[in-house]
This record gives C-alpha cells, structure tokens and sequence, in this order.
C-alpha cells in the first residue's frame, strides 16, 4: 500500500508528499526504497541527487539494490549528467551479477553514457549484447546525436538496417536529425523514401524532423508541403517551419505560418515571439513589428528580457530610435545583451555619440564583450575619435582581449579611420593569425588613404598565403583603383573576381566599376557597362556616370542617364541635383529650372555638408 501510494504522488508530480508517506512507513522493504528512489530519479534539477542518498540509507539497513531499483539510480545519473555515478551503478552490477540478459537495464546503461558525454562507452556496453532490440539501437543514436556524433549516427542507422533491424518511429526521427545536421539531402531523401515504401505513418515528432532536415538542406518547397500535409501542428512543428523559413531569407513567410497557427488557435512560445521579432527586424515592418508588441504586452511577455532585447532590436532596424530606447529604459533586468543591441541601432543609423554615452553608462556595471567592444570601435571610427579609440585599445589589453581576432580586425579599421594607418599595420603585423577579414581590414585601409600600390601588393600577398579573397575583398580593392584612377588594374580585379574565383558581383562592385571608367572620361564604356547590369542594382552606378558625363561634358549621355534615375529612384533629392547641374553646365537653363522645379514640387532641399575634427585639449 505504501509503495502504491509513493507511486500516486510521485506521477501527480509531489515528491513532497511521496517523501512524507515513505518516511511515515516504518517497516521499509525493497519495494518501498525502490519506489522513493524511481521517484526522484524522475524529477530534474539537483534533487533528483537524493536517490543516491536513499540508496545508502537503504544499504545500511542491509538491503541490496535490485535490477528496478538500478534502473532507476542509472534514470537518476543520466538526469544529473553524473558519469561517475552511473559507472559505479555499471560497477555494482557486474559485481552482483545483474549486468546481462536484462534489456531494460542494457538499454538505460547505453542511454545514461550516451547522455553523460561517453558515446565510446555507449557502444562499448552495446557491442557487448548479444541479442540487440530497436530500443539499444535508439539510445546509442540518440547517445551520438546528442554529443554531436551525427555522422556515427546516421552510420549506425545503415548498419541497423542491415542488420534487418526494422526501425520504429523514434529510429526513423533520430535518422533523419542526423541527416538535418549534416546537411545530408540526398540521405535524408533515402529515409524518406524507406519511411513511405515501408508503409510506416509518420508521428508528429518524426514528421517535425522531416520538415527540419528539408529546411536545413533549403528545400523549402518540400518541407512546406509536409507542413501543410500534417493533420495536426503543434508549436514546435511550427516554429521549426518559421526557423526554416527566417534561416533562408523569407520572413513574410514566417508570418504567414503564424498567423494560420494563431488562427488555429495555437499559442505561440517564448521561441515563436523571439522568431517573429527577428522576421519583423529583418523585413523592417514598423506597423507589424508594433502590433507584435501590443501582443507581448497583452500576454505578458515582456518580463522576458531576450524578448524585449529583440524588441530594441526591431525598432532600431526600422529606423525608430526613440521607440526602441524607450523600450531599452523599461527594461527591469538589463544585461549585456540589452546594452549592446540600442548601441548597435545608434551606430548603424550614424548616433555614434549617442552609442558611446550608453557604453559610459554601463561601464562598470555590466562587463562588456567582444561584440560590445567592436560595436564601440564601430562609434568611434564614425567619429574619428583617435583619443577614444587608443583608450579602448588600452581597456582591451587590460581585460586580455588583444589575441581576439574580430576586435583586432575593427581596431585596423578604426584606426586607419582616425589617420593612423602606420598603427592599422603595426597590429596587423602582430597578429598571431590573420584571416581574411583581417587582410580585407588592411587592404581596405589602405585603399582609403589612397596607397593603391600597397593595397594591391597586400592583395598578391594574401592571394600567396592562400587566403581566397571575398565579395568585400574585391570591393576594397575596386574603389581603391577607382580612386586613384588606375583603370586597368581595376578592370583586371573585377573579371579575376567573376572568371577566377566564380564570385557574382554585388551592387557595390558594378558601381566601383562604372565610377572608374567615369571618372577617366571613358563614359561609353561605362554607360556599356550600366546597360548590361540589373536595373534594381544600378541606381548608386547611374549616379557615377551622371558625375561623369557632367565633369567630362557628355550631354547626350548623361540626360539619358539623369532621366533613367529619375524613373528609378524619383523621391531622390541627388537626381535632381545632378542632372540640373549638367543641363546648367551645358547652358541648357530651361531644361535646368524644369528639373529644379520638380525636385521643389517633391520637396527636394539641399542636405548641407559636415567635417568632423577631434580638438585637442
């Protein structure tokens, strides 16, 4: 009756009361000390310890633990991740005796080294079976998946099946995360196909990993497809779909998933917010983005300090600063996290002095990181604060973060944009190992103080040290050339980038291009050029060659490239600028006043110009 009673409590989930009934039992037997013990070893956090403390009371009282009562201390370990304790179980056993032809105990031992970070042991304990059941074959999957084993996993997946092992649903999902990790389509497919020729129907659980291993390999369509296919969804099937969907680019998606699920009515989790928000900020929807934050108000979300850091977030990047300070203010629990994402949205919308008086005001409250520190340099480089970024220099060295190789890398930056490129190079010198943010750092720096000579011999050297250059690499190296004029150098680097390193030129690269064929009077070529890019990419390259044409008086040109950026971009004030300065420069005064006077009617104002100094005290 007691041990009955222990059991009642201990599913309504109050070990409390469990305890109490097994303490009020005077004359304990195996099946009561079995029953407390199975108790705690199924409740998590450091409590469940307490199994191995009834276990040493009950020895004292001269009773030896039987198979049940092992299997549930080895539950006990495995919970605790406690290796050293599930050992000495292992030890027990075979000392007694009780080591084999006991599945369920097999089966637990295999899962308890699995889980505590001994996969070796795992399938050491397994290879020593002599008759092994899907439910062995499950644990030592899983044991591998869990330490990151994938391919070891998927391994012994083949192997089980040709063993004739028929698997069940819980092989089947395990197979199929082990595909999602390595990426592995064409496996993964295999299982699929195996799943459907065996007539096996698919549990949310497996169906879910499915869907997971399709958007990891970006198959997207195909993993849709199971989702909408799948009778009934949960949130984690869902927030799955999400993931996928924001991992490749497509946050309208994303919402469209949640709004059906919300429709559902399926409530989201902590996870589906924290995506959404993320869907919002990249997509920059204010108004969704708004309403999102009504719906975390409303259900009490906001006491989650990593939502409300993604709500900073959000409104930052949809260019709402005081929103997404205001938020910052209110948050209770304000950690690193908080501080470095309203800095990041200061910096990337040009209020660098407004990201260093936040950094000052959590200086010596919350220790910054890496990600804090680069943020700050990112500030002070808009600056030009040369003083500010040797002290941060100094706090660097002070904290041991000079071997970090991001910080060094925007400390080159910082200080090639405060004039001192001869410390960029120094560090750059020092470095332990450069990588290839490192060489684009320094190439970059170069290239902006006009040094193209040392750029390009920087450029020949990281191309000998085998360090593939990038899509950033290239763009240094192509405004470099632009200007210092020297066209085929230039020329050279944009056709190695697209024939030799099979890199497809960004936006930034065309207009590098266009801007130096322009600015040395070779505008047929660069109008060429123009014509043979996408048009959603040639607004900032229309603006070069307009430059161009009005420098080097090609009038005919340049109307029709002022007339092609106004189609393209009509709410830009610069189009209108440019091309009444080149019919004003051509003596074509009415054609001039005509341009003005729409830029006027869309309220086109000159943007004053700005130099910043650094004075000295």
């Amino acid at each position: 009756m007691g041990s009955t009673l222990i059991k009642f409590y201990s599913r309504c989930g109050d070990i409390e009361d469990a305890h109490k009934v097994f303490e009020e039992i005077i004359h304990k037997d195996i099946v009561v000390y079995t029953s407390i013990i199975a108790a705690y070893s199924q409740i998590s956090g450091n409590r469940c310890y307490e199994a191995f403390t009834i276990v040493d009371q009950m020895q004292k009282k001269q009773l030896d633990p039987n198979r049940v009562t092992l299997v549930s201390l080895l539950q006990a370990a495995t919970q605790l991740k406690s290796l050293k304790e599930g050992r000495s179980i292992h030890g027990f056993a075979i000392r007694k005796g009780m080591s084999d032809l006991d599945e369920i105990f097999e089966t637990t031992l295999i899962d308890m080294y699995g889980k505590c970070g001994a996969p070796k042991t795992a399938a050491s304990a397994f290879g020593n079976k002599k008759m092994r059941s899907v439910l062995c074959w499950n644990a030592l999957i899983s044991g591998y998946l869990q330490n990151g084993q994938h391919f070891d996993a998927l391994d012994l997946f083949r192997v089980m099946l040709q063993e004739h092992i028929f698997p069940d649903l819980i092989t089947v999902a395990s197979g199929i995360s082990g595909c999602a990790n390595l990426k592995c389509l064409l496996e993964g497919k295999s299982i699929h196909g195996y799943v459907i020729r065996g007539g096996i129907y698919l549990d949310l659980v497996a169906t879910t990993a499915l869907i997971d291993m399709y958007c990891k390999c970006n198959k997207l369509v195909q993993a849709r497809q199971l989702f909408d296919a799948m009778r009934t969804k949960d949130i984690i099937s869902s927030n799955v779909m999400m993931a996928g969907y924001l991992r490749n680019g497509f946050a309208s998606e994303a919402l469209e998933i949640f709004s059906k699920i919300s429709k559902a009515g399926i409530g989201p989790t902590q996870a589906t917010i924290l995506s959404l928000l993320a869907a919002l900020s990249n997509l920059k929807d204010f108004n969704q983005g708004k309403e999102l934050h009504g719906y975390v108000l409303r259900n009490g979300f906001e006491s989650k300090t990593d939502i409300e850091n993604q709500i900073i977030d959000m409104y930052a990047k949809c260019g709402c600063l005081e929103i997404s300070r205001n938020v910052f203010n209110r948050v209770k629990h304000k950690d690193l996290v908080s501080y470095t994402t309203m800095m990041m949205g200061y910096v990337s919308h040009g209020h660098a002095d407004d990201a260093i008086a936040l950094y000052l005001s959590m200086h010596g409250k919350i220790n910054p990181d890496s990600v804090t520190l680069t943020c700050l340099l990112q500030a002070t480089s808009q600056l030009g604060c040369l003083s500010l970024a040797k002290e941060i220099h100094s706090h660097i060295y002070r904290v041991f973060m000079e071997t970090d190789i991001v910080i060094t890398n925007c400390l080159i930056t910082t200080y090639a944009k405060c004039g001192k490129l001869s410390m960029a190079r120094d560090l750059f010198d020092k470095m332990i190992r450069q990588c290839r943010e490192s060489w684009n750092a320094i190439i970059a720096a170069y290239g902006m103080h006009g040094n193209i000579s040392e750029a390009l011999k920087l450029f020949d050297e990281m191309k000998e040290e085998r360090i593939n250059p990038d899509e950033t690499t290239f763009t240094s190296i192509l405004s470099a050339c632009s200007h210092s004029g020297l066209v085929d150098e230039g020329i050279r680097a944009f056709i190695s980038m697209t024939e030799e390193y099979s890199i497809t030129p960004c936006e930034d690269h065309y207009n590098c291009v266009v801007d130096l064929l322009s600015r040395v009077g070779r505008i047929e070529e660069a109008y060429d050029f123009v014509k043979r890019f996408p048009s959603s990419q040639s607004v900032s390259a229309l603006n070069a060659l307009l430059s161009g044409c009005r420098i080097h008086r090609f009038a005919e040109i340049g109307e029709v490239t002022g007339r092609m950026l106004l189609d393209l971009k009509p709410e830009a004030s610069s189009s209108y600028a440019s091309l009444c300065n080149l019919y004003a420069g051509g003596g074509k005064w009415n054609q001039a006043i005509e341009i003005r006077t729409m830029g006027e009617e869309i309220g086109f104002k000159r943007t004053p110009g700005y130099s910043l100094i650094e004075a000295l005290s």
